[in-house]
């Protein structure tokens, strides 16, 4: 009997997810897989932030919690949490009462969320992501139905740093009323970031432009250990009146990356919009998740809401983000002193868990092949799979794969 659906095709694999099943297939005792992205501790372990623990341990020996029905916004103790993170304790943002919040299905389901709304109420239809970017920000706004899908110029291949010229003038180039994609920080997956002063021209001219901010912060704290640092563009935007939109997770910070925590914030320039566009997106969630889940949202409150709690998390932040920076180091002291041909200043320079190592297709591929070590096809590596154990394997490899295949244009 014929199927009606014999004409479905089996859909390309999604390459970081078929990359850790063809690790977990891979029987070599020495294998490593860069491509994750997950913190792992110098064991090559997930780690779970004792402060997790210990709110989970008091949430379970709480009896008045049950299992009912969160609001469809979310937890409100969770998302006034969530903004006070993000701006900082005291923001005149925060102070005016012009944020508002929505809890989502982690970072993805808050740019899914504001795609939507952006799209039924501010009639945007044109999305500008960086070159390179996050595989799934395209793959967003398209099943949003965004008309066009547009790039902004942000690596310099040659130079390995920012294009900021690129970048700008790709921005003013954009159509009036455009959507822009802005990563917060540890740029995704690049590791490059602007500076302060870059930041404010990158502003200005998206205000010049009239294109709508939808800033992706998926790596507060994460980044450089300094909340406050890792936080600028927003705070620095939210004081000048600006409108815009900011995707929050807390896979990364918190380690809560099979829970789904996320927050949509809105920043308005007046109070009496704020109800307007949460009963909005109130809505748009009710379609889509139609209610949030709470045990994530519940330990993040707890975490943040308790002051001992918040002092411990916060080093227990900056303890991954220590380790990050400590990887980059030593890999790129391996590449140094194995005379590795090419320029590796960027793996230190870059910031967070990833780096864009400029490694080609084909170096990937040997890499992959030959050494077992496997990584996005782009080059881009997780810098916490690596470890004091295996760092000296990951750089030997990269060494002879760049040895290997010279003639690649990038080196």
């Amino acid at each position: 009997m014929a199927s009606l659906f014999a004409h479905v095709e089996v859909a390309a694999p999604i390459e970081v997810f078929a990359l850790t099943a063809k690790y977990n297939e891979d029987k070599f005792q020495d294998k490593v897989n860069l491509g994750v992205g997950a913190y792992r501790t110098d064991e090559g372990k997930p780690w779970v932030l004792p402060v997790v623990r210990q709110a989970e341990i008091q949430m379970a020996n709480d009896a008045t919690l049950n299992h009912e029905y969160l609001p469809v916004a979310g937890l409100p103790t969770y998302r006034e949490a969530a903004a006070r993170l993000l701006l900082g304790e005291g923001h005149k943002a925060l102070v005016e009462n012009r944020v508002e919040g929505v809890q989502t299905l982690g970072g993805t389901g808050a740019i899914r969320l504001a795609a939507e709304f952006l799209k039924q109420f501010l009639n945007k239809s044109v999305v500008y992501v960086s070159k390179p970017t996050w595989g799934n920000h395209k793959g967003i706004f398209k099943a949003a139905g965004y008309a066009k899908i547009e790039e902004y110029r942000y690596w310099d291949d040659a130079n390995r740093c920012l294009n900021l010229s690129g970048m700008l003038e790709d921005l003013k180039g954009a159509p009036e009323n455009a959507v822009v994609i802005l990563h917060t920080c540890a740029h995704n997956p690049t590791g490059t970031d602007p500076t302060q002063d870059q930041w404010k021209e990158i502003i200005q001219v998206c205000q010049d432009k009239k294109i709508f901010m939808l800033m992706d912060c998926a790596y507060q704290g994460f980044a450089s250990g300094d909340l406050d640092k890792d936080a600028f563009p927003v705070r620095y935007m939210a004081e000048q009146g600006i409108e815009f939109f900011v995707a929050q997770s807390f896979s990364k910070n918190f380690g809560l990356y099979n829970e789904r925590i996320g927050n949509l914030a809105m920043i308005t320039n007046n109070p009496d919009m704020k109800l307007r566009v949460r009963t909005q997106c109130e809505l748009i969630v009710r379609k889509i998740w139609s209610n949030p889940s709470n045990h994530g949202a519940r330990i993040v409150a707890t975490v943040l809401n308790n002051q001992a709690y918040y002092e411990e998390w916060k080093q227990q932040v900056k303890t991954m983000a220590n380790r990050i920076q400590l990887m980059r180091q030593l890999l790129y002291e391996k590449l140094r002193s194995l005379g590795t041909p090419g320029t590796w200043e960027h793996i230190i320079k870059q910031i967070g868990m990833f780096s864009f190592t400029g490694l080609s297709v084909r170096q990937v591929e040997h890499m992959i092949n030959h050494h077992h070590i496997y990584l996005l096809k782009e080059g881009r590596i997780n810098m916490c799979a690596l470890t004091t154990k295996n760092v000296e394997y990951v750089a030997n490899a990269i060494n002879d794969s760049v040895k290997s295949f010279p003639e690649d244009p990038k080196l």
